[in-house]
């Protein structure tokens, strides 16, 4: 019985620190991104192409386009991954994709607003 108890609590200590260095990956909502994003001094990316942050993008967003892995890669490395870093795409697919490539590169704190720039400029016209 003790090395069933002692197995158990040695899981629990790996799984904790696996979580911990993986980073966490938030869902959040419009309401979320005006409320802790919008006018705030935060890593806000669009992952979308060129072409589409061109047409119109959310207030300070800097354009990384996620579907160019190489430049995409190199450029959210030169971000800070300790600080919280909110994206958005279109309608919350590639930001899904996107997130879990952030979290690989050792982004601590995710934040993927899955309504994307059409929910956006749809509320906000």
């Amino acid at each position: 019985m003790k090395k069933i108890i002692v197995l158990f609590v040695l899981t629990l200590i790996v799984a904790s620190c696996n979580s911990q260095q993986k980073g966490d990956i938030k869902v959040i909502s419009i309401e979320t991104l005006k409320a802790d994003a919008i006018g705030k001094d935060v890593q806000l990316i669009d992952v979308r192409t060129s072409k589409e942050y061109e047409a119109g993008h959310i207030d300070d967003a800097v354009n990384i386009d996620f579907l160019d892995t190489e430049n995409f890669a190199k450029e959210v490395n030169k971000l800070d991954k300790t600080e919280p870093i909110y994206i958005y795409c279109q309608m919350g697919g590639r930001s899904g994709k996107a997130s879990q490539k952030l979290r690989e590169l050792g982004f601590t704190t995710i934040f993927d607003y899955s309504g994307g720039y059409g929910e956006w400029n749809q509320k906000n016209k």
